[in-house]
């Protein structure tokens, strides 16, 4: 201590400060082009917006001290905005509103979520550039991105949804764009447009000159009316795009009832997963169609035709043939040039939004477990390489989430965010209450709330926390957080029949019900044609007021009496009693 200074009293305050400052500093990105700030901001974030300043910026599924080599584990976690204290204050507020039910016309939906949006594409770049200099460049060019966007968001007005902040996952993007000879681009059935960039079509079709095939997957849960209206709507609006139907889950990779009596949807996976042929078979005669006789792809048309060949029990002690390669060990991709089906073999790249099932496809069209897969968007960290056969490989590319106007409550429907990382999930809770009739889905009654009140985010999770037996420790109150989260995950795995509509589809769904193509979606299904009933279910109240439910797959079981069905399940909407 310098002489004659007087001794400064440090306080515990800014003790505290000092190392929230440190902890912060140790956890930023290593890239220091990313928009990062202190948790503990003395301006709101508005203000910083106003300021030019960028917004609070949040790692999800972040592992402190497990770097790995080359800090690969924490490489590409999500990097999203962080809401205000002061939004979730006021959300929190919100969803103790009574709910509004949306019409049946409120749940159809175009693209105009990515009207004015595009997404990073990579800078050009050059041989004669070293390493750390195209990193450079990324970076820089990355960082303009985002903070044009930022000012696009708040100088116009516009929404701005959660999007990837992290460089380090569109870099996968990119590599897998200039590597691929043909693009897949895979979006859930239940939200397409909402998955489908139009900007990426376009930078996909005419800049890189390459064919794009759009695979509708997860068919199994959107009756087959919806999934052809959608096909249509597709093809009619991008007419060169190749739009296929998928689900990795079939009738013969499932096991015991596919339904509950109320209504709920149940999916439980056979323990040997067969491939599911076919809507692989629709997938080859697309490639096929783009290649024509460039590459031999024969050899995956006699594997799939083995696998149509196959008895429902034949594949119970029979293994299916492995091929000589499975996965390509990891290279450096940073200098590669794209040369058209190099060394003969034909590369495929999967793209798309978190949670859409790429993983799951590809498994699918396997026919075994070659991919991990998970309910937990951002499961694939870094894009791998699967051969199909010798000469067909598959490329997984992480899922990213593009910029656009669609609103957060429905993206976390949509499995674009983390459910186990919401501060506030009432927003989601409200969304999907006001065009699915939660209330008598799940049979829940006013145990809990005053029923003069009527229904609410906050008392639909209340009643089902306590149906549940999701209670605090020490007082036993209702668990709402852990209740919202419950539910959230149930619409997420497809148990509520939950999906947006095509542009006037409410106005023309006779036309759908009787269109001549109907057969081949639900051939793809693998569904029995007088099981199959191409209508929704009319939920009403059950009499039990002790019926016990459960959101785990294995123990499903719903006990209420047989439930009527209508054409319309948007009807219930207008019903008394939400």
């Amino acid at each position: 201590m310098p002489q004659g200074r007087r001794k400064i009293a440090f306080s515990g305050k800014k003790k505290k400060e000092q190392l929230a400052a440190k902890r912060q500093a140790k956890a930023t990105h290593p890239n220091h082009y990313l928009l990062n700030k202190t948790l503990k901001d003395e301006e709101s974030d508005d203000q910083a917006a106003r300021r030019g300043q960028p917004l609070e910026v949040q790692k999800l599924n972040f592992q402190p001290g497990k770097l790995g080599a080359d800090g690969r584990v924490n490489r590409y976690v999500f990097h999203f905005y962080r809401e205000s204290d002061k939004q979730i204050k006021e959300a929190k507020e919100f969803a103790k509103k009574e709910l509004c039910p949306v019409p049946p016309e409120g749940l159809e939906v175009g693209d105009n979520f990515f009207l004015g949006y595009d997404f990073p594409q990579r800078p050009p770049w050059n041989f004669e550039m070293s390493k750390e200099k195209l990193e450079w460049n990324e970076n820089k060019y990355f960082r303009d991105y985002m903070q044009n966007l930022e000012k696009v968001h708040y100088d116009e007005r516009k929404i701005l949804s959660y999007c990837e902040l992290n460089l380090e996952t569109w870099r996968q993007l990119w590599r897998v764009l200039e590597l691929s000879d043909i693009v897949l681009l895979i979006a859930d059935i239940r939200f397409p447009t909402l998955m489908f960039p139009p900007s990426l079509y376009q930078y996909v079709n005419q800049e890189l000159r390459k064919s794009m095939i759009l695979i509708l997957n997860k068919i199994d849960l959107v009756p087959p009316a919806i999934v052809l209206a959608w096909k249509k709507y597709f093809e009619e609006k991008y007419p060169s795009l190749h739009i296929l139907t998928f689900t990795s889950f079939p009738s013969y990779n499932l096991r015991g009832p596919q339904g509950s009596s109320t209504g709920i949807q149940i999916r439980r996976r056979r323990g040997k997963m067969r491939m599911a042929a076919e809507g692989a078979h629709e997938v080859y005669k697309a490639v096929s169609d783009i290649v024509k006789s460039t590459v031999d792809i024969s050899s995956w048309e006699r594997k799939i035709l083995e696998e149509l060949n196959l008895s429902d029990g034949d594949d119970e002690e029979d293994e299916p043939e492995t091929p000589e390669i499975v996965h390509e060990e990891e290279k450096d991709l940073d200098f590669q040039t794209y040369v058209p089906h190099k060394n003969g073999i034909l590369t495929i790249g999967c793209v798309g939004f978190p949670n859409v099932g790429k993983s799951s496809l590809m498994n699918a069209l396997m026919g075994r477990k070659v991919v991990s897969v998970s309910r937990t968007p951002g499961h694939t960290k870094h894009f791998q390489t699967i051969f199909l056969t010798q000469n067909v490989r598959l490329c997984d590319c992480p899922g990213l989430v593009f910029p656009s106007a669609t609103p957060r409550s429905l993206q976390v429907l949509m499995g674009s965010y983390p459910i186990a990382q919401l501060r506030e999930p009432y927003g989601a809770i409200r969304y999907l209450c006001e065009r699915v009739d939660l209330v008598s889905l799940l049979s829940l009654k006013h145990d809990y709330h005053d029923p003069e009140y009527g229904w609410s985010p906050i008392t639909v999770c209340d009643e089902w926390a306590v149906k549940r037996g999701f209670l605090t420790a020490k007082v036993a109150r209702p668990a709402t957080y852990r209740s919202a989260n419950s539910l959230l995950r149930m619409a997420l795995d497809g148990k509520f029949s939950f999906h947006l509509l095509p542009p006037d589809y409410i106005k023309n769904e006779a036309i759908w019900l009787d269109h001549p193509e109907l057969k081949d979606i639900i051939a793809i299904q693998s569904k029995d044609p007088k099981l199959s009933e191409i209508s929704f279910v009319n939920f009403t109240d059950s009499e039990d007021e002790n019926e016990e439910s459960s959101d785990d797959e294995e123990e499903e079981k719903q006990n209420s009496p047989a439930i009527p069905t209508t054409s319309n399940v948007f009807s219930v909407l207008n019903a008394e009693g939400i």
